[in-house]
C-alpha cells in the first residue's frame, strides 16, 4: 500500500499533500505562505515539507513558489482525502461524535486504513458523495457544483437558501465549528436571509434568528430552498 510506505518514508506527507489537493480544488493555486496558515506551522517547515516531497516525486514548485501535485502524489491526495471523509461520517453518522471534533481525530486515522476498509466503509455507508460538513468527495458526480455554490454573504436578501457546505477553509477555521455545532448550521439547514452587513449575516431558521459573522460566512455555501 502507497500510504504506508509513505507514512513511513515521511509521516506528514500525507496531510500536506490532501492539504495542497483541497487549497488547489479551491482556490486553483497553493502558495508556501498559504499551506504554511492551513497546516498552521512555519513558512520555512513548508519549504523543508515540499523540497522532500519533491524528491518522492509527489509535488512540484513554479519559479513563483506555486506549489503543484504530480499525478502521482494527487492519486495519493485523493486517496487520503477519501479516507477522511469516509472516517468522518462512520464518527458522526454511526458513533454519534461530535461535528465539530471529528476532523482532528481523523487525522490521527485517516492512513491507516486498508484499501479493502476503506472500500467496505464507502459501500456501508452508501457512497456518501460529501463528508459530514459537505466537502464533496473527489471525483463525485456533484463535485464541481458543490465546488462553485456561492458563499453566504454573496446571497440576496429576503431570500431562502439551502446550506450545502461548510469549506475546508470553514474547517479550519478557529471556532467556526463549535459555532456551528452551537447553532446547529450544518448541509440542508434551511434559513431566510434577513440582512446582509460588513459584521455578519442576520438569518431566521424555524422561528430563530442568528447572527452569522462575516468571516464564517464566507465560507459556508448554499443553493436555492
Amino acid at each position: 500500500m502507497v500510504l504506508d510506505k509513505l507514512r513511513n518514508q515521511f509521516p506528514a506527507a500525507p496531510e500536506y499533500l490532501a492539504q495542497i489537493y483541497l487549497i488547489e480544488r479551491d482556490s486553483g493555486s497553493v502558495p508556501n505562505a498559504y499551506l504554511a496558515e492551513r497546516l498552521r506551522v512555519s513558512r520555512p517547515a513548508v519549504s523543508q515539507a515540499i523540497g522532500r516531497l519533491k524528491k518522492l516525486g509527489l509535488a512540484k514548485q513554479d519559479r513563483y513558489g506555486v506549489i503543484r501535485l504530480t499525478t502521482e502524489g494527487r492519486t495519493v491526495a485523493e486517496n487520503v482525502v477519501r479516507r477522511h471523509f469516509l472516517l468522518e461520517h462512520l464518527l458522526v453518522d454511526v458513533l454519534d461524535y461530535p461535528w465539530d471534533k471529528s476532523d482532528v481525530e481523523v487525522g490521527k486515522l485517516q492512513t491507516f486504513l486498508s484499501d479493502e476498509l476503506t472500500e467496505y466503509i464507502d459501500v456501508y455507508l452508501g457512497r456518501p458523495q460529501t463528508c459530514p460538513h459537505g466537502n464533496p468527495l473527489p471525483g463525485s458526480s456533484i463535485e464541481q457544483y458543490y465546488l462553485d455554490a456561492p458563499s453566504l454573504i454573496d446571497a440576496e436578501i429576503d431570500t431562502r437558501v439551502k446550506i450545502i457546505r461548510i469549506t475546508e477553509e470553514g474547517e479550519m477555521t478557529e471556532d467556526m465549528l463549535p459555532f456551528c455545532q452551537l447553532n446547529h448550521i450544518a448541509p440542508n439547514l434551511i434559513v431566510e436571509i434577513l440582512e446582509i452587513n460588513k459584521e455578519a449575516v442576520l438569518c431566521k431558521s424555524n422561528n430563530h434568528t442568528l447572527s452569522i459573522p462575516s468571516h464564517f460566512s464566507k465560507s459556508i455555501r448554499w443553493e436555492p430552498a
